[in-house]
């Protein structure tokens, strides 16, 4: 896959990581938007009716898209990219769903670095022990 087809597949996850809750935030539109500019994307017809917003991205597509980038044996690179994009996006807004703390956890378990299964248990535990500690620290 080329450069611009692989920010391209990467755009469209973007879009379906940004509707996962449900709701495209003014903050996560932001970024889409600024995203698609800055790789010479914005004229894309497909990413264009994405980034319109006339029909929502359904988890399951966003799931299958983020299958298809990934592949079979990520590179550590990939991974990489893929896990900081994300990240940004979705601490765009400054709040995390809970849709979007699954699917970085789902996402932390096909790590090409990880050497062992307790390795990904404990990625899971310390995620889910800094959502805790979020929630807990909103609600003070």
């Amino acid at each position: 896959m080329d450069n611009k087809s692989k920010k391209k597949q990467l755009l469209k996850i973007l879009i379906g990581v940004a509707w996962i809750d449900g709701i495209i935030q003014v903050e996560e539109r932001e970024y889409l938007k600024r995203m698609a500019e800055t790789h010479d994307l914005s004229e894309e017809a497909e990413l264009k009716d994405l980034l319109s917003e006339l029909k929502p991205v359904q988890p399951h597509q966003c799931y299958q898209w983020l299958e298809e980038y990934l592949g079979d044996n990520p590179t550590l690179d990939d991974y990489r990219e893929l896990l900081e994009t994300l990240s940004a996006l979705i601490y765009s807004d400054g709040d995390v769903q809970m849709q979007e703390a699954q699917l970085l956890t789902k996402l932390q378990l096909l790590d090409p670095a990880q050497e062992s299964p307790q390795s990904a248990f404990d990625k899971i535990l310390k995620t889910i022990q800094k959502l805790y500690q979020k929630a807990v620290n909103q609600k003070l």
